[in-house]
């Protein structure tokens, strides 16, 4: 007997709950699939695309709709001789700047011995070699450009959806998805640049329990044998997604990780039962993948992201929350002093809310109370204390302990000396 077997009893087929998997049908979005596909449709009439811009929090189903989308898109060109369609996926997580971006276009429309180097080009160079590889391509070209709130200016942005407008495209016709899961991303930029990125605006709002559902019963048809899931783990999984943002990604990750579980305990314990994954194996899951996302989003922020978390931990302790970021700022001044780093400019500081806000550490609610008060948004902590605390150690080591920690930590982790509350207000 070998020491690897396969493992059969639980899952039909594991990889329907990953994030690849691609179902033959999207739930829970038919509104926005609608506006989406009436969006493209001039692709298929042969006549200049439109740029289409999507926005909405992460796992609410923007990248999935645009490749159920553009893959249909696609075979169905494909029935038309005088359509000759081009797609182009970029996803922008990790490129700042427009040069990154437009190297990183020309290189995926290259062939792998003719690429280009990522620096030493003036920028008018990369642009002049990206409008002539799509204009030798030619035909029908979409650029999605996926996480494009990463990009810090706007160059790219506005030089793509008008590049046929100032002559710089004579032979491709050229559309732009951009998909930004920030929603403050778009009242950022220009007006030039959002008269035409955002032609067509798109909003996916978070799922609801209910659509969760749906999508869950649908991955797990797929997934999993008949009779191995008891039938109180669906609703529960797609209630914890519903309180984590409506993020499906979260709910998937769940389901597959209560069955990990239920699979692991089976191998374990050598039982003969027939197993059943159960709501102990979701609640046990979910302990699991909330620490796992804890610690890997605090670990990526810098120091100053650190000190922005832990004001606002202090702040929702002492029932400060929800709060405006003009009001978490004198705790963040105070951190960042007592750790030897010199306060960022009020926008650098909101930057960081928003990217706590991007890694689901932190809940945004928007605010409008009309002319006089104007539009703003509130932050609040919605996630385990003890687990953000525990990711948190080297800022209370520079900063120190706040009294509304204090009764969240052992003895061992508290330091010597006196650390009274007002020594931060």
């Amino acid at each position: 007997m070998g020491l690897f077997e396969r493992d059969t009893e639980i899952y039909k087929n594991r990889d329907a709950l990953r994030e690849d998997y691609q179902p033959e049908e999207l739930v829970g979005r038919d509104e926005e699939i609608q506006m989406y596909q009436a969006s493209l449709q001039p692709v298929i009439n042969g006549e200049q695309p439109n740029n289409v811009f999507l926005y909405g929090k992460t796992g609410v189903g923007k990248t999935a709709a645009t490749r159920y989308l553009l893959s249909h898109l696609e075979e169905d060109a494909n029935q038309y001789d005088d359509i000759d369609l081009h797609l182009t996926f970029l996803n922008c997580d990790g490129l700042t700047s427009s040069y990154q971006i437009a190297t990183r276009l020309v290189n995926e429309l290259r062939e792998e011995t003719n690429q280009i180097s990522t620096t030493g080009y003036p920028r008018a160079t990369v642009y002049e070699m990206l409008w002539d590889d799509l204009d030798s391509i030619g035909g029908t070209n979409l650029i999605v450009l996926d996480e494009v709130d990463h990009v810090e200016d706007d160059s790219i942005l506005y030089q793509l959806p008008r590049a046929r407008a100032n002559n710089n495209l004579t032979e491709a016709k050229i559309g732009i998805i951009g998909i930004s899961n920030d929603f403050s991303f778009r009242d950022d930029l220009s007006p030039k640049v959002k008269s035409s990125l955002c032609e067509q605006e798109i909003h996916f709002p978070a799922y609801d329990a209910g659509d969760l559902q749906k999508i869950l019963e649908q991955r797990a048809e797929v997934a999993f044998h008949d009779g191995v899931i008891d039938d109180a783990v669906i609703p529960l999984c797609a209630a914890y997604g519903a309180k984590d943002a409506g993020d499906a990604r979260q709910s998937i990750d769940l389901l597959m990780k209560a069955g990990d579980l239920a699979r692991e305990e089976e191998v374990a314990q050598e039982q003969q039962d027939e197993i059943v994954i159960t709501e102990e194996h979701v609640e046990a899951g979910r302990h699991d993948l909330e620490r796992g996302r804890i610690e890997e989003g605090i670990n990526g922020l810098t120091q100053h992201g650190h000190l922005v978390l832990y004001s606002l931990l202090t702040l929702h302790l002492q029932n400060e929350t929800p709060i405006r970021s003009r009001d978490v700022r004198p705790r963040y001044t105070n951190f960042a002093q007592r750790a030897g780093r010199d306060p960022l400019v009020p926008r650098r500081m909101r930057d960081h809310l928003s990217e706590l806000a991007m890694l689901g550490l932190v809940s945004v609610t928007e605010r409008n109370e009309g002319r006089r008060g104007g539009t703003y948004r509130e932050y609040t902590l919605d996630m385990d204390i003890e687990l953000i605390l525990s990711a948190l150690d080297d800022v209370l080591d520079d900063v120190g302990i706040h009294d509304s920690v204090q009764r969240y930590l052992t003895d061992s982790e508290s330091p010597d000396g006196d650390t009274s509350l007002s020594e931060f207000q």
